[in-house]
């Protein structure tokens, strides 16, 4: 990884100039993605009606689009917002959560992957299915392992010109040329509700402010989520210590810290 765009460099330019993140994503994960946000250091607002989502994704650093609790209203917001996105020339992320699960998911996905999403991010049993693939997911739990999910994503990479990430255990991130695989987080992690919802507008907030790298962005969003996750490990017993000390290291990493413990592998 080249040395201007290391993780820790660009946590601190995230933390020097802090993006508006345009975060349009579930109910349940409002809460814990906004404190994600402000932990990092950036600002997230979450907002997602069809009459302001479009000029708010004009003015924000980038937007994430979640359909977890999908909605007819929540869709057009999501498509205004979209657009808007890619006229102004602002990244965005998509994260199809569950999006196999019904017709008016996969319909909902499939207009917005015509609107050019700039990265990607969904479990394996997601990216499997998203790439024409016959995956073992059921609702929002993927079956699958991230391992199997690695031809999908660079499939899905080379045909909508995105950056794909695939996380789990180990996560993958390609742009469908370069690819690597992230270690890091811990046991408790998927046991947290909607923290990979959050990652998702994590990769939102790197995104805006590399714009122009958005395979860089989304590893480095990637890293510190693992990072902090496996220094909020020391000391917890369960979900509920851990998801406290994920907010309290998450603010407490710095780049230092970042690029020291960071485990990211050519794949």
């Amino acid at each position: 990884m080249r040395d201007q765009a290391s993780p820790g460099t660009l946590l601190s330019q995230l933390r020097a100039q802090p993006p508006l993140v345009h975060c349009i994503t579930n109910f349940v994960a409002m809460n814990i993605a906004a404190n994600v946000l402000l932990a990092a250091g950036a600002s997230p607002a979450m907002v997602h009606a069809e009459e302001e989502a479009g000029e708010f994704a004009a003015i924000a650093g980038a937007l994430t689009i979640n359909i977890g609790t999908l909605s007819s209203g929540w869709m057009r917001g999501m498509e205004v917002a979209a657009v808007a996105a890619g006229q102004s020339g602002k990244p965005w992320v998509l994260d199809p959560v569950a999006h196999y699960a019904t017709g008016f998911r996969r319909a909902a996905v499939d207009r917005l992957l015509e609107l050019g999403p700039t990265i990607i991010r969904g479990n394996a049993s997601e990216i499997i299915a998203l790439a024409g693939g016959a995956s073992r997911g059921q609702g929002v739990d993927s079956r699958d392992g991230v391992e199997q999910a690695e031809e999908s994503a660079r499939l899905l990479a080379r045909v909508h010109g995105a950056t794909v990430a695939v996380t789990g255990v180990v996560d993958f991130v390609t742009d469908g040329e370069r690819s690597v695989r992230i270690e890091g987080g811990c046991e408790w992690m998927p046991r947290v509700t909607a923290l990979g919802c959050s990652l998702t507008c994590l990769v939102g907030a790197f995104a805006a402010v590399r714009p122009e790298q958005p395979f860089d962005a989304t590893v480095a969003a990637l890293a510190t989520f693992a990072v902090a996750g496996e220094l909020a490990a020391n000391g917890a017993d369960g979900p509920g210590s851990f998801s406290w000390r994920f907010l309290d290291a998450l603010a407490a990493l710095d780049a230092f810290a970042l690029d020291r413990n960071v485990k990211v592998f050519a794949a």
